[in-house]
């Protein structure tokens, strides 16, 4: 016991003089470490592939909406928007949240036949995002002039990152992940 206790006074000593201290913490550390914005995100390029599904997930730090794609990955365009805005008509979709990214695929949803590839059955609703921390709504705007539009509805303005990955198979995938936090 006296071993422990004399043990216990030189740690608290050494703390008290400041010996051991843990390192310090970094005023200018990004949540989750994501240094990601909230301005549009873009690449022009127009795709010969077609939007076949749209899925959500949760991750720890974000949430996840990915477009799949029946071939190669292209252009996008990804913005926050005061409403989402239907293609072709110009009509408000009405979308939950208190913010707003505009998601465009540069991939139609009907392939060169006119053969339609994506067609959700509920248009107001493309995936369940309930209990989600970030995503409130995920809608269908459209597919008009070679371009498919889905609207995001969020929590908030928050920072966004947009890429694309190859496959599965000859597909591809387009993902818009949107932080919890700044």
């Amino acid at each position: 016991m006296k071993r422990f206790l004399l043990w216990l006074t030189a740690l608290l000593a050494a703390v008290g003089l400041g010996i051991l201290t843990p390192g310090p913490v970094s005023a200018a550390t990004s949540y989750c470490g994501l240094d990601w914005g909230s301005l549009a995100k873009t690449a022009p390029e127009m795709s010969t592939a077609s939007v076949t599904n749209v899925r959500t997930g949760q991750q720890s730090c974000f949430d996840r909406m990915v477009v799949d794609r029946n071939g190669p990955a292209k252009g996008y365009t990804v913005r926050y928007v005061p409403e989402i805005i239907q293609d072709a008509t110009g009509f408000n979709i009405p979308v939950q949240g208190n913010a707003r990214l505009q998601v465009t695929v540069n991939a139609p949803s009907h392939d060169s036949n006119g053969n339609v590839t994506y067609n959700p059955a509920a248009k107001a609703e493309l995936s369940n995002v309930a209990g989600y921390q970030t995503f409130r709504q995920v809608v269908y705007a459209g597919s008009f002039e070679g371009s498919t539009s889905i609207g995001l509805g969020v929590r908030a303005r928050l920072p966004f990152r947009v890429f694309t990955l190859d496959g599965p198979g000859s597909g591809s995938r387009l993902i818009v992940d949107v932080a919890h936090s700044w």
